[in-house]
């Protein structure tokens, strides 16, 4: 693939491509932006009737990328890559739950008020939310040839496909109340993932992309995140009960698969997540406040590597040197918010003594 924005993308690929083989090439690859970076930008809502109409207005969202993207120079395993963004509640629309559109995300509004109403998850093609990633994911195809990149949307599927349908303290409640009634709504929740994936995933490689979403990290084969937040309520019991059989499935579909670990709760699951040999590596999100600064993780970091699998770190600048000192540097993706050119270039040329 050849990008006008990134002259030096098959040398990147490179990189990612060891790190996918647990192997190190010249250096561990880096991206300068922060996890959930696309969330911190705030823009003007008031052409559109309401938030909805803001988030469905594709050629405004395609637009509005290619214009934050223009003059941009992209450093190291920085990739200019558009995904369609419905919020992180985009699966379950796809099935029938509803959100509520804010400016820089969506919150899931229960449907369900039981388990044993199946009849809520109906999906299908003519679905609006389906329809409107598809047609964004279209748009920017017809785009962006030699400029960047495209991906699919973020999809959360299995438990927490539940819990959007039912909200947390319902769903939770009814794992004690009906276990085998939520295990039959998971399920059921899980059942269209196939079919979503490979349908959009089958879109990017009929048009030469690589496969990813919005963690930018490409893949030349089929590629997947997993993730399961709801986990960090779930005991390792109920956890392995409700939660660990939809990622079973998930992980099977995917060349590549690089679980979301979001915080110490979720955490608390990482010898299961360990476990599953189809899952490549773990993008460990630390959390905020006490759960900051990441030299307390550095055991949990160091547990991910010796069990093969790769780990993407987000840090601070000003934390990588003792990260540096502290951990080796075969399987780690760095992901440092920055965007000065000459800092992002000086962080590279030290990435590059790091052994």
């Amino acid at each position: 693939m050849i990008l006008e924005t990134k002259p030096d993308f098959e040398k990147c690929m490179e990189r990612v491509n060891a790190w996918y083989a647990n192997e190190l090439l010249d250096r561990p690859p880096v991206r300068f932006s922060a996890h959930n970076e696309q969330y911190n930008v705030v823009d003007d809502s008031s052409r559109w009737p309401s938030p909805k109409d803001k988030w469905f207005d594709a050629e405004y969202q395609v637009g509005k990328f290619e214009r934050d993207i223009a003059g941009r120079e992209f450093v190291a395993e920085t990739f200019p890559l558009f995904w369609p963004n419905l919020g992180p509640n985009a699966y379950p629309c796809m099935l029938g739950c509803e959100v509520e559109f804010g400016d820089v995300t969506t919150w899931a509004r229960p449907t369900a008020r039981s388990c044993r109403e199946l009849g809520r998850i109906r999906f299908s093609t003519d679905n609006e939310y389906f329809k409107k990633l598809e047609c964004m994911t279209l748009l920017a195809l017809s785009r962006c040839t030699g400029k960047y990149l495209v991906g699919y949307t973020d999809i959360h599927t299995g438990v927490d496909c539940a819990d959007a349908f039912l909200g947390t303290e319902r769903l939770l409640v009814e794992m004690y109340d009906d276990p085998e009634g939520v295990k039959t709504f998971i399920a059921r929740c899980a059942s269209h993932f196939a079919f979503v994936f490979g349908h959009f995933n089958k879109i990017l490689r009929d048009h030469g992309q690589p496969s990813t979403t919005w963690i930018g990290i490409p893949s030349q084969e089929s590629f997947h995140i997993p993730s399961a937040d709801l986990s960090s309520m779930l005991s390792r019991e109920f956890f392995r009960e409700f939660a660990l059989p939809s990622i079973l499935e998930e992980v099977r579909l995917a060349g590549r698969n690089i679980l979301h670990m979001d915080g110490r709760g979720v955490a608390g699951h990482l010898d299961d997540f360990l476990a599953i040999k189809e899952i490549d590596g773990i993008q460990w999100v630390q959390g905020v406040g006490g759960d900051k600064p990441i030299m307390q993780w550095c055991g949990l970091i160091e547990k991910i590597q010796h069990a093969g699998k790769g780990v993407v770190v987000d840090l601070e600048p000003s934390e990588l040197d003792a990260f540096m000192e502290r951990i080796h540097p075969r399987g780690i993706y760095l992901c440092l918010a920055t965007n000065g050119m000459e800092e992002q270039k000086y962080i590279v040329s030290k990435l590059e003594r790091w052994r």
